[in-house]
């Protein structure tokens, strides 16, 4: 059966809608439901070549969330929001990685993994080529995964803030990710906005679509 899509005025509504959440309610959260439809949001992101180069880590341990408030310029989002999630990029991308995307691919579709020896191939070529920054290519595949989650947040009514505001080695550090192979690349934070945000009714500041959207 079909999945039934919005229509394109609710997709507007629901955007239009959508802020930098400034102050989370803390004594929210985001039902169970909800919160399974965010996190497929993040597995059903596209990336380049399908690699999926990243982890995303819900941080659901109290004190663990105040050690990476204080590496957050302890802003109160980072505690106070139903859910706390680090978008982290592989790092570096290796041939293992390819591999591993191999045998998904001939575990989902019943690929015969021969036939995908010159993808793989293609693939081993772009990560392998001169100049290749494996860091800066995976955290932009992160970001695509950040826009996937944010738009998903706004259609389900749940507020987000997307956050770069925080020492990135210091989360690497606290959650033990370069031992796994990753490294915090962004924060977004989930929930419902406080009453008293007084950003929740500023009105949305963007340039007109004649001056950013140009057909030829």
């Amino acid at each position: 059966m079909p999945a039934t899509h919005a229509a394109p005025a609710d997709i507007v509504a629901h955007l239009s809608t959508r802020y930098a959440t400034k102050k989370f309610d803390p004594t929210r959260s985001i039902p169970s439901e909800h919160w399974a439809a965010l996190e497929q949001s993040l597995v059903l992101s596209p990336s380049s070549f399908g690699l999926q180069p990243w982890k995303f880590v819900v941080v659901k341990d109290k004190s663990t969330r105040e050690r990476l408030k204080a590496a957050s310029w302890n802003q109160s989002q980072i505690t106070d929001a139903s859910h706390l999630v680090v978008l982290c990029r592989r790092s570096p991308v290796t041939a293992t990685d390819i591999g591993r995307l191999m045998e998904r691919t001939t575990t989902v579709r019943g690929t015969p993994s021969e036939s995908l020896a010159g993808y793989r191939d293609l693939i081993e070529g772009f990560i392998s080529q001169p100049g290749f920054d494996s860091d800066n290519w995976s955290a932009r595949q992160v970001y695509l995964a950040l826009g996937f989650f944010l738009a998903a947040a706004a259609h389900l009514g749940i507020d987000a803030c997307p956050m770069e505001g925080f020492d990135p080695a210091a989360y690497d550090e606290i959650l033990g990710l370069p031992a796994s192979g990753y490294r915090a690349t962004v924060v977004v934070t989930v929930g419902y906005r406080a009453a008293d945000d007084g950003y929740a009714h500023a009105k949305k500041v963007r340039f007109p679509r004649e001056d950013v959207v140009e057909y030829r």
